[in-house]
């Protein structure tokens, strides 16, 4: 929408037109003008538009400057706005920044030097932490790697210039910044893309550039003209840059700590981690951001008091993380190098730098600061004026009063403006003004300065509005009408859906490993081995000796058997079977005749379920889709698929029983929201149940605020209220007035009585007990419920993988979101301290753990002294209701930094500006409440950081080493599911579904457990299929996947799996195409493995279980041949054999010529054998 009208308004007001005119000559260098934070994008937009000079916005954190230019895409163009980040770890710290905001960064500096096919930006926005944070130069001239579609490339040439650009190799591409070559294949991920890119090779030339999904590994339908792959790093290993490197580690090659060690390794060409906080030594001169920006640019520094604050607290910052992580490297003594000049520069020294270029550096003040203060503030006088200008009133829903304000604006003769944020809002909007009588014109294209007399609505991504009394104008905003701000929207991108999910079946030499009929053994290798004649691959897997004293035996599984074989989880270490040994077999039976009596109990359940009515819920109504439309972040894939599943379930007549399985953080309570809307507006109630009385207070918060501006009362029941609150909540719900509750177990209560409840939603399920899921259970029986939960405890999980509940599972996490950085150590002073001052120096917020109730406060007093300029908070269990709430209400509004709690926050709180954790003892708590604790950090884009520290001077239980290290090891965003897994075998698993605890899952493996469970349900349901006959295949072809074609073993494993499990035609379609998108053209010995797996499936349908080689002969067996065939046989094969006691047929194998001939082999063998299945079976 073209808003050129309105911004020229705005800049006409007398005060603000004089200070564009002013830009525009360039007569003054500095000036300090006092404006509401309102007016200030259309003012920057005004004065980039007019003043024909690069406008430099700096705010004092990048959240507000996300929020300007959100709002200046909205007035200018996006191509005309460019966000400049910063860093999100500090110059000295031993991490690299993110590649995607190193990609972001190199893209606009790109631009600003001419060096990219888009013009340079007419705003750039940046943090101050980018303004004043050196950087190394000429970084505009780093040219990205190219590769344009139909132009010749030599391929080691361009792999050897990926990697110079800093992308790591590796087998399979999963992360920015990685690539990895594969014949004619290259796949790249550069840091500014949303998805990896596949370069498709004909000899040298780039035949198809494509997008790919990282789940599935496939790559989309549209070719892309060209690749772009910016430098993932800033510093790039150059051999200046190694030989400076190779002379200062021979320099500090005999002093204690890691310095040397990281030298040699960026010398032998390394991409060190943390490699950018030797910039100043490794590269000649760095330079700021304002030395690239044009000469005749505007600096606007917007709250000039909150900056120069920052900008004090991120130098102090930067120079003792300087202190703490080289004295950590030299034990306390001086710092062996000076890398002082990658240091944070003063405010005062930048802005010295700016005015000396001759660039303009304008404040914007939010209020005026009285002369004497002036004096002090600025060494040389600086002209200060002031924009008349009042701020609008927020009225908090408040429809009526709004709607009069913007009648005597109209009346009165103002150009009124009414601002929405989205297309939806727009329109009700109009429709409200319209039922008042209030004129109102939505133009599409508001080029023309707006009209007086009439409302004008536009959509802009403005928050508050103001009035501008000079030139009679009055901006009115959709946030300021509802009384909500809106919440951070997050950039529009979709994840790709995740289809069938590549998970490479890792593997490792040593794991225990089930095989379905010899039992349990421990994998060893994977070997290509020759058997008569051809080649084929196989896993070695190690049993126990079968006689005492002797080695033990080993079985080849070969790879059309992979199915057979699963990793054992269940326990630490099992005992290894004997190979022909009956304890397998006995075990097996056992518990399989355990499991078909729990399936026999759990199918009554579901049958009772089933034959009950509940109630069917309508369609969707028009406000659901508005409601669904103001959702402020892009849905994944997996969300929306989870919200269509629900309402489906809602919209039968059967009840909903439902469990959503989402990590942390992935957007359940949006799930939530929606479905218990669904339910209000058939007029039923809602119960969403929570387990603390923190998560009342913040769902209850989150339903409200999503609810605003919808006839929907929701209600909050909780010890944090008066007796009088309760009683009229429980009061409400028997009258029909409140249409949500949320509330914990007090629910249950015998006096809450409901008029007409719908819906029942269970979040964080698995911190609820048994006899609280009785209580449910009467209610049950005709209530939908949905139940929610990030770390399924053992016996949920159960029920839902064996298909007795219904499950959703939310696989994919929202863009822009990164693992955790976990740290496991001993408790170290040093450490916390500068943990903690990381977090304020990004403006964030941390949580401290400390599980004693009784030290607690002492704990939070030595923090204090700590870190003095950080506020800090306690919380725990036992204290005062409102006290508590009082405390997390303030920790939420950011009214303090550190929270000193007990475990108390695991239970979903959701503070996205928290993004550091410290656990005091982590060893003494239990792995699903490290993974909730860990859940808390890392929700929003920044990179969440946990330390899980022991005290130094006490061993460790191997228990807790274990924890410790599964989660370390398990980062990854979504590793909910891999941690419940490794719950269950460090504690050893019981019957997940009995009430009994015998451990047949330690004694089978849990999938196998799974298996025969599913088998025995599906027998009681009648569906059970005849279990599948034994394949043998033995013939001298070569069939197997060449280390040359796909170099990875996981990734050869991973294929084989894949072929192991095809049913049919079409399955092995679609792995030929797989592999011919992942890995080229398939070379003769792959296209005849997926021969074998078509004729194991012919051979299948016909009945044959065993074709293989007998002497010259081929023997198929069994074969049960009436006389036709029998003669066919004798008239078609001349010297076959039919043995009908042993149920065979012996068929002489063909020779290449009749004299002095080679017997048939490979394919053309495989094609034969078919032949003769068709002819005789």
């Amino acid at each position: 929408m073209n808003l050129s009208g309105l911004v020229r308004l705005i800049g006409s007001e007398p005060t603000l037109a004089e200070a564009i005119a002013d830009c525009r000559s360039g007569r003054l260098p500095t000036l300090d003008l006092t404006m509401l934070d309102a007016v200030r994008p259309p003012f920057v937009a005004a004065l980039a538009g007019q003043a024909d000079r690069t406008v430099l916005l700096v705010t004092s954190t990048f959240r507000e400057a996300e929020t300007a230019v959100a709002a200046l895409e909205t007035l200018l163009s996006a191509e005309q706005v460019a966000y400049y980040p910063a860093w999100e770890t500090l110059p000295h710290e031993r991490l690299s920044p993110r590649s995607d905001i190193v990609g972001r960064r190199l893209a606009v500096l790109r631009r600003l030097v001419g060096n990219d096919p888009q013009p340079a930006p007419a705003v750039v926005v940046a943090p101050i932490r980018a303004l004043l944070q050196p950087q190394v130069r000429d970084l505009g001239w780093l040219s990205p790697v190219q590769v344009v579609a139909g132009e010749d490339y030599d391929l080691g040439d361009l792999a050897q210039r990926l990697a110079a650009a800093a992308y790591t190799r590796v087998d399979l591409v999963e992360r920015r910044g990685e690539f990895c070559v594969r014949g004619g294949l290259i796949d790249v991920f550069p840091p500014t893309e949303e998805h990896p890119i596949r370069i498709d090779f004909f000899g040298d030339t780039a035949e198809e550039i494509r997008h790919f999904a990282v789940a599935d590994q496939r790559s989309e339908e549209e070719t892309l003209p060209s690749m772009v792959a910016a430098p993932c790093r800033e510093l790039l290993i150059t051999d200046e840059v190694r030989a400076r490197a190779a002379e200062l580690a021979q320099a500090h090659r005999n002093e204690p700590g890691s310095l040397a060690e990281m030298l040699e390794r960026i010398a032998e060409g390394h991409a060190v981690e943390g490699i950018e906080s030797l910039a100043p030594v490794l590269v000649d001169g760095l330079e700021l951001l304002v030395d690239v920006l044009p000469v005749n640019t505007q600096v606007l520094v917007a709250d000039p008091e909150r900056i120069r604050i920052r900008a004090q607290e991120l130098v102090a910052t930067s120079e003792e993380f300087l202190q703490a992580s080289w004295s950590a490297a030299a034990d306390g003594g001086k710092i062996p190098i000076d890398v002082g000049a990658a240091a944070y520069q003063t405010l005062a020294d930048v802005r010295r730098h700016a005015l000396g270029r001759g660039q303009g550096w304008w404040t914007l003040s939010a209020f005026t600061a009285p002369e004497s203060d002036e004096a002090v503030l600025e060494p040389d006088d600086v002209e200060s004026r002031t924009v008349e200008v009042a701020e609008a009133v927020v009225w908090r829903g408040d429809t009526e009063a709004a709607l009069d304000a913007l009648r005597q604006s109209v009346a009165s003769g103002h150009r009124t403006v009414l601002v929405a944020d989205s297309a939806g809002r727009a329109a009700r909007l109009a429709e409200v003004l319209g039922n008042a009588d209030i004129p109102v014109v939505s133009p599409d294209d508001a080029s023309q300065v707006p009209t007086a007399g009439v409302v004008t609505l536009v959509r802009v991504g403005l928050r508050h509005g103001f009035s501008l009394p000079r030139i009679d104008t009055d901006v009115f905003t959709a946030a300021d009408l509802s009384g909500r701000g809106e919440a951070e929207s997050a950039p529009a991108k979709m994840p790709a859906r995740r289809k069938n999910q590549i998970d490479p079946l890792e593997l490792r030499a040593g794991d225990s490993v089930v095989h379905e009929v010899h039992g349990v053994g421990r994998y060893v290798e994977m070997v290509q081995r020759e058997v008569g004649g051809s080649v084929r691959e196989y896993l070695v897997v190690d049993y126990a000796p079968s006689k005492r004293g002797q080695p033990g035996d080993r079985l080849y599984v070969p790879m059309d058997q992979l199915h057979l074989i699963t990793r054992y989880v269940g326990g630490e270490n099992p005992t290894l079977d004997k190979l022909g040994g009956g304890d397998w077999a006995k075990r097996k039976s056992r518990a399989r005749k355990a499991v078909r009596e729990i399936a026999a109990e759990l199918i009554k359940l579901y049958a009772a379920r089933q034959a009950s009515a509940g109630f069917a819920f309508s369609a969707d109504t028009v406000w659901q889709r508005e409601l669904e439309d103001s959702f402020a972040y892009i849905e994944t894939p997996d969300q929306l698929s989870a919200v269509g599943e629900v309402k489906r379930d809602m919209e039968q007549l059967v009840p909903m029983d439902r469990l959503v399985c989402g990590d942390v953080g992935y957007g359940k309570t949006e799930i939530a929201v929606r479905a218990a809307f669904k339910a209000v507006m058939d007029g039923k109630q809602v119960a969403v149940l929570v387990p603390t009385t923190l998560l009342v207070q913040q769902h209850q918060a989150t339903f409200a605020d999503r609810y605003a501006g919808f006839p929907v009362h929701v209600a909050g029941l909780s010890r944090f209220q008066t007796e009088a609150e309760r009683r009229a909540v429980i009061h409400g719900l028997g009258e029909g007035s409140v249409d949500v509750v949320v509330g914990t177990h007090a629910l249950f209560s015998g006096e809450i009585a409901f008029k007409d409840l719908g819906l029942v939603i269970i979040d964080e399920e698995q911190r609820f007990g048994v006899e609280h899921k009785e209580a449910l259970k009467k209610l049950r029986l005709n209530v939908d419920v949905l139940a929610m939960s990030a770390t399924p405890i053992p016996r949920t999980l159960e029920m839902a993988i064996t298909g007795i509940r219904e499950m959703s599972v939310i696989a994919t996490p929202p863009e822009e979101r990164h693992p955790v950085l976990t740290f496991a150590g001993p408790y170290d002073t040093k450490q916390v301290r500068a943990a903690i001052r990381r977090e304020l120096a990004r403006e964030g917020q941390v949580y401290y753990i400390h599980n004693r109730v009784q030290s607690i406060e002492k704990t939070a007093q030595q923090l204090a002294e700590l870190v003095p300029e950080a506020r800090v908070g306690v919380a725990h269990g036992q204290m005062n209701e409102h006290k508590l709430e009082q405390v997390m209400i303030d920790f939420w509004e950011r009214r303090f930094d550190v929270l000193v709690c007990t475990t108390i926050i695991e239970a979903g709180l959701d503070v996205s500006t928290a993004n550091t954790l410290l656990i005091e003892r982590a060893d003494m708590l239990g792995l699903a409440q490290l993974h909730q604790l860990r859940g808390r950090v890392g929700r929003s884009r920044d990179r969440g950081y946990a330390y899980f520290l022991y005290p130094p001077d006490k061993p460790l239980t191997e228990t807790a080493h274990d924890r410790l290290a599964t989660m370390a090891a398990h980062t990854d965003l979504g590793a909910g599911m891999a941690i419940a897994m490794k719950d269950l075998e460090i504690r050893g698993a019981g019957n997940l579904l009995g009430a009994d605890q015998s451990g047949h899952i330690a004694e089978v493996g849990f999938d196998l457990y799974l298996r025969l469970v599913g088998e025995a349900v599906a027998e009681f349901r009648g569906s059970q299929a005849e279990p599948e006959p034994e394949m043998k295949i033995e013939l001298p072809v070569d069939a197997h996947l060449p280390v040359e074609y796909v170099e990875s073993e996981r990734l050869r494993l991973e294929m084989y799996k894949r072929l192991a499990a095809v049913a049919g035609e079409a399955d092995i379609a679609a792995v030929r195409e797989e592999l011919q998108d992942r890995y080229g053209p398939l070379p003769e010995p792959a296209e005849t493995l997926l021969g074998v797996a078509g004729f194991r499936i012919a051979a299948r349908e016909h009945g044959v279980s065993e074709v293989v080689m007998a002497g010259r002969m081929v023997r198929f067996s069994p074969a049960d041949l009436p006389d036709s065939a029998q003669l066919r046989l004798a008239r078609l094969y001349p010297g076959s054999q039919y043995r009908k006691a042993s149920a065979q047929v012996l068929v002489p194998r063909p020779m290449t010529a009749a004299i002095g001939g080679q017997p048939v082999a490979d394919s053309a063998l495989l094609a034969w054998v078919g032949k003769v299945l068709t002819d005789i079976f």
